[in-house]
């Protein structure tokens, strides 16, 4: 069951949502990072070691990317690597850069990445124990 047929936000959403907007707080970007996976040729799913803020913030400073390194660019820099490392994006350093293009997208709206996040999971099904996520 989709989870927008609802007429209320779900228990706890409005609290998260007063707390952190629609940005990701550390434990829920280590939720959503954690359910992250490549799925292997012969169809099986391997979950991907997500990286950390710090080790993000290492990598920038490695490769002299400046950018500002939030629970929301750890989100994303996850979804990159879970979806696209290895493929379309062939290294940690065009990593960092896809990460600093979502970022900072001059087009995009506050919250982009989380909004994007939520809607995935409304189209899932995918609850989220909001209470837990502060």
């Amino acid at each position: 069951m989709r989870l927008d047929s609802r007429q209320s936000f779900p228990s706890g959403m409005e609290d998260y949502l007063s707390a952190y907007g629609w940005h990701f707080s550390k434990k829920m970007c280590e939720w959503a990072s954690g359910k992250m996976y490549k799925k292997l040729n012969d169809g099986r799913k391997e979950y991907i070691r997500t990286y950390t803020k710090e080790q993000l913030e290492n990598l920038a400073q490695r490769y002299g990317i400046k950018i500002n390194i939030t629970y929301d660019a750890v989100y994303v820099a996850n979804m990159c690597k879970a979806d696209f490392l290895d493929s379309s994006v062939i290294d940690e350093q065009h990593l960092l850069m896809y990460v600093k293009d979502v970022i900072e997208d001059a087009d995009a709206y506050d919250g982009m990445p989380f909004t994007r996040f939520y809607a995935d999971c409304i189209g899932s099904g995918t609850p989220i124990d909001w209470e837990d996520m502060l």
